[in-house]
């Protein structure tokens, strides 16, 4: 079995701020073909296929949610 790299962060940004970290994500996919990412000191690069599985999620409630996943 491959050994599981996760990151899961969470941080309350200004909207715009959001907008650019996800602008800035998306711009990596298209260009590059691949994210990378840095934590802790340890940095990896995710190369991503032509295609993914594109999946949002909207929830309303109490608190309110979107949610984006792309999958391969």
């Amino acid at each position: 079995m491959d050994e599981l790299f996760e990151i899961d962060q969470t941080q309350r940004l200004r909207r715009e701020e959001a907008a650019a970290r996800l602008r800035a994500l998306a711009d990596a996919l298209e260009r590059h073909n691949s994210v990378t990412f840095e934590r802790g000191g340890h940095r990896i690069t995710v190369d991503v296929p032509a295609e993914v599985e594109l999946k949002v999620e909207v929830e309303i409630g109490d608190t309110n949610e979107l949610e984006i996943e792309l999958t391969w």
